[in-house]
């Protein structure tokens, strides 16, 4: 899960395009989205992208989708449970 964490933060911050960040910047349980690094409703199109081309995943109901991108730990928690065989 660690490992797994620390790619999603380096593709996080290459998908975002936030240069200014570094993966160790980002914390596990941080949110990212208002108060934490504050991403809006585009980088949450990037990470759904992100998900389809790095993992298989598709986000089948989108009300899940703040609950799945609410910080890199539940990412990697749905990465995991969701993940193709």
């Amino acid at each position: 899960m660690e490992q797994l964490m620390g790619n999603l933060k380096r593709q996080i911050i290459e998908a975002l395009n936030l240069k200014h960040l570094k993966p160790e910047d980002i914390g596990d349980d941080q949110p990212l989205f208002v108060e934490g690094l504050g991403l809006d409703s585009i980088d949450a199109l990037e990470l759904i992208v992100l998900l389809q081309q790095h993992y298989s995943i598709k986000i089948e109901n989108p009300q899940e989708g703040p609950k799945i991108f609410r910080s890199v730990k539940t990412i990697a928690e749905y990465i995991t449970a969701h993940k193709p065989a």
